[in-house]
């Protein structure tokens, strides 16, 4: 038994053992999170679901290592991030986890290549590495024939396959997608899907897809529903 239980956990690439998370507003505490323990598996497709202030974005911002829990631990790779400061917890992120917000958060004055090395380069990659490495998978998403556009040359889904693209760059274990199809239409929310469903079949990514819309939410293998801070169906 107590082999099976550490095979599980050699498995993990994300676990929260009795997670709270509470903010002071005033004199009011606000439990956002409420002793939440979760368990997530190299190489799954989850999806984290819940109305509108049920935890999502705390649960996003803990798994993504924005923020730390106020109770609580949280293994990232089996490494203890609870107590890291701001740092630690910064080169953590550019090691181990891609960003895909809803908002694609594209820098509008530099190129679609320039936004995709950005990342590199804050991890001192030599340019001409950076350089490869996102040419690569800008073909991969299909935007080789768009390297030297600005994103406000370029589409909705445009944007979100960039953002995809740079979310990969540092060949991340975690892909973290915060509402990642909530600003595209249903087609080509679609095929940004399609991509996450590659990069989870093919690649052995780890998805993580924050959203409040359960039919997107179906496409993951496994669904985590939230409400008042805690899970309430796996």
């Amino acid at each position: 038994m107590k082999q099976t239980t550490k095979q599980a956990k050699s498995n993990s690439i994300i676990r929260l053992e009795k997670v709270w998370k509470t903010y002071v507003m005033g004199e009011v505490e606000v439990h956002a999170l409420k002793d939440v323990s979760l368990d997530i598996a190299r190489g799954d497709f989850v999806a984290i679901t819940g109305t509108s202030g049920s935890g999502k974005s705390t649960m996003m911002n803990l798994v993504g290592c924005l923020d730390i829990p106020s109770k609580g631990i949280i293994f990232l790779d089996e490494k203890d991030i609870s107590t890291m400061h701001e740092s630690e917890l910064a080169q953590i992120r550019g090691r181990k986890i891609g960003f895909i917000f809803q908002q694609f958060n594209l820098i509008p004055t530099l190129t679609t290549l320039e936004n995709v090395m950005l990342p590199l380069q804050f991890q001192d990659v030599d340019d001409d590495v950076a350089k490869e490495k996102a040419t690569k998978l800008l073909k991969l998403v299909g935007l080789g024939d768009r390297m030297d556009h600005r994103p406000t040359q370029l589409s909705g889904g445009q944007q979100q396959r960039v953002a995809i693209a740079r979310s990969l760059v540092n060949d991340p274990d975690v892909i973290l997608g915060d509402e990642p199809t909530g600003n595209l239409d249903s087609k080509t929310g679609m095929e940004v899907l399609d991509i996450l469903h590659k990069l989870w079949k093919d690649e052995g990514k780890t998805i993580i897809m924050v959203t409040h819309d359960l039919k997107l939410a179906s496409h993951a293998k496994r669904i985590i529903k939230l409400k008042d801070g805690q899970i309430v169906d796996d």
